[in-house]
C-alpha cells in the first residue's frame, strides 16, 4: 500500500469519526430534555452510587374531543409501518377556550401552521404525520360543548385525524394545566376576557414526560405559541423526538459507539505502524 492509498484510507475514517463527536458534542444541548422529576432513586453498582431520576409522567385521562368522542391517552397511538407494533405518539398540547377573545385564535392559527410545517417535515408518502397528536384543552368545558369545539374547529379547519380539541371535566383539566404541565390555568367565567393565561405549548414524549430544550446555564426554555422563533424550535424538536430511539430497546451497539471508534482508531495506527515497518524491512 502506498503513502496516497494510506493517507485516503485514514481520511476515509478518520473524517465521518471526528464528525460524529463534534456532532454528538455540539447537538446534545439542543435535544429536549426532561424537565420535571417526581423523584431521584440512588443505588450502589461495584462501589459507585448511581442517581436515577424518575421523571414525571402526564397520568391518563378521558375526555371528549370535537367529533363527540371519548378518548384517552391510550389512543394516542399508531402502527409502527415497519415492525407492525404500537407506538405511543408524541403530543403538543396547549390550553384554551372558544370565547377568548385575545390570544386564543391566534394560538390556534400558529399551531396549525405548526401541524403544516411538521406534515412538510414528515416522510414522503406519508401526508398526516401521524407520530404526533395535537390536543387542545378546553379551560372553560362549561361553556365549551362538542358542538361549540366543532364550530372553532371548522372554523381554523381542524383535521380531526392529529388535533383534538377536548372538553369534559373540570378538575381533570386543571389538574393537567396546574399538577402535571405546570401551567397557569384560570376560570374564565366571570372574569374579562383579557385575562392573562399560559400561551405556552408543552412537548410530551412517547413516555408521557415533558421535555423542553435548555438554555446554556441549563433552565429549561418553554415553547410560546406566540413566538416565532419558539415555533420553529418546537417543530425541530418533535422531528428530533420521532428520531428518538425507544430507550427500552436498546440495540447492540447502544452507548459502545465512543468504544467504538477509539479501538478502530487504535487499530488503522496499528496498521499504518505495520506498513510502515514493512516497508523497512525490505528496503
Amino acid at each position: 500500500m502506498n503513502k496516497t492509498a494510506l493517507f485516503a484510507l485514514i481520511l476515509a475514517v478518520l473524517i465521518p469519526l471526528l464528525s460524529y463527536f463534534i456532532i454528538r458534542q455540539f447537538s446534545i444541548a439542543d435535544i429536549p430534555q426532561p424537565v420535571f422529576a417526581d423523584t431521584t432513586i440512588s443505588t450502589t453498582v461495584k462501589g459507585k452510587i448511581i442517581n436515577e431520576t424518575i421523571w414525571h409522567k402526564i397520568p391518563d385521562f378521558t375526555l371528549t374531543n370535537q367529533d363527540g368522542e371519548k378518548v384517552s391517552l391510550h389512543d394516542m397511538v399508531r402502527i409502527d409501518p415497519v415492525t407492525g407494533d404500537t407506538v405511543p405518539k408524541i403530543i403538543v398540547a396547549n390550553f384554551f377556550f372558544t370565547h377568548c377573545a385575545t390570544i386564543c385564535p391566534g394560538m390556534t392559527m400558529n399551531i396549525k401552521k405548526l401541524q403544516e410545517s411538521i406534515k412538510k417535515s414528515a416522510k414522503v408518502g406519508d401526508r398526516s404525520a401521524d407520530f404526533v397528536q395535537f390536543l387542545s384543552f378546553s379551560v372553560d368545558p362549561d361553556r365549551d360543548s362538542v358542538p361549540q369545539l366543532k364550530k372553532w374547529a371548522d372554523r381554523f379547519q381542524i383535521n380531526p385525524e392529529n388535533w383534538w380539541l377536548l372538553t369534559g371535566d373540570k378538575k381533570t383539566i386543571y389538574d393537567l394545566s396546574l399538577k402535571d404541565m405546570m401551567l397557569s390555568a384560570q376560570d374564565p367565567q366571570g372574569v374579562d376576557t383579557a385575562f392573562v393565561h399560559s400561551p405556552t405549548i408543552v412537548l410530551i414524549d412517547r413516555d408521557r414526560v415533558i421535555r423542553m430544550r435548555r438554555d446554556k446555564d441549563g433552565n429549561p426554555r418553554t415553547y410560546n405559541s406566540m413566538e416565532q422563533n419558539d415555533l420553529v424550535k418546537l417543530s425541530e424538536d418533535i422531528i428530533l423526538l420521532m428520531l428518538e430511539k425507544d430507550k427500552k430497546k436498546k440495540s447492540f451497539l447502544a452507548g459502545k459507539l465512543e468504544l467504538i471508534g477509539v479501538v478502530f482508531l487504535m487499530a488503522l495506527v496499528g496498521l499504518g505502524v505495520f506498513l510502515i515497518a514493512l516497508r523497512k524491512s525490505k528496503k
